[in-house]
């Protein structure tokens, strides 16, 4: 196995599937790929990956297809290349469980740097290592604004432990993804401040992307999905929010506290 573990290579584009297998290798994975949606699962499936990249446009069935099924065994990290750069082809990709969403053609130095800022912030535990409702209480009321009680940021009844990177809303863990659980840390310990959708494609990105690094509509429209998908987690009310509030032309903030 490779120094940084499996990378799985799904892409029927010869020339593309060689250049992504030689940056993936030369960053430390140990790299298999398939030429189809159908034997991308299997050997996604065999090999036990820990990333993958996944073209939208395969021969037999699409992308979007394809990290579905893989979604129903792995939680390797989804990296979507694609040559349309639609705002619904997006979003798709990123409800579906993408972590990633790249429109070809892309810079292997770039694809290279973003694969290595998701392994540098694991996932969020939405199973057993999830805080539980006695152990949340134990780090403070639930009905802070905000407040930090060890490495747990309290707000309106959402509990979010940076150590573990897990979240649980009055008890109950939420399954975020990465980025979603970022997001959520940065909007919780700003307190209130107004975040930019730039700030926060900044987050998402991790270092890669830096003050002067040009955010693009399509960075902007991911962090919206990723916006959007926790708000459905949480069952946020779009007319009477509790924790994440819209600053239209700008970016977003966290909600005021409210008495419980």
């Amino acid at each position: 196995m490779g120094e940084l573990g499996v990378a799985v290579v799904i892409e029927d584009d010869d020339d593309v599937r060689n250049l992504l297998d030689a940056v993936l290798q030369q960053a430390g994975f140990e790299v298999h790929s398939a030429g189809t949606g159908r034997d991308g699962v299997d050997v996604a499936r065999q090999r036990q990956a820990n990333v993958i990249t996944l073209d939208v446009g395969l021969p037999d069935i699409d992308g979007f297809e394809v990290l579905r099924r893989i979604r129903q065994f792995s939680d390797a990290y989804v990296v979507m290349l694609t040559g349309r750069d639609e705002e619904l082809d997006t979003i798709t990709a990123l409800q579906g469980g993408a972590d990633d969403y790249i429109v070809k053609p892309f810079r292997p130095r770039e694809l290279r740097a973003r694969i290595t800022a998701m392994l540098r912030r694991p996932r969020v535990s939405s199973g057993d290592d999830a805080p539980s409702s006695s152990a949340v209480a134990e780090s403070g009321s639930l009905g802070s604004s905000s407040s930090r009680r060890g490495s747990v940021l309290l707000h309106n009844g959402l509990a979010l432990d940076t150590e573990t990177r897990t979240v649980a809303l009055r008890g109950t863990p939420l399954g975020l993804t990465r980025s979603e659980f970022d997001l959520l840390h940065e909007l919780l310990k700003g307190t209130g401040a107004v975040r930019s959708r730039a700030d926060l494609v900044r987050v998402v990105r991790g270092e890669y992307y830096g003050e002067d690094t040009y955010i693009s509509e399509a960075d902007e429209r991911a962090v919206e999905v990723h916006i959007g998908n926790l708000r459905r987690k949480l069952r946020e009310d779009p007319q009477d929010p509790r924790w994440l509030v819209t600053v239209r032309g700008v970016g977003y903030r966290l909600a005021p506290k409210r008495a419980e």
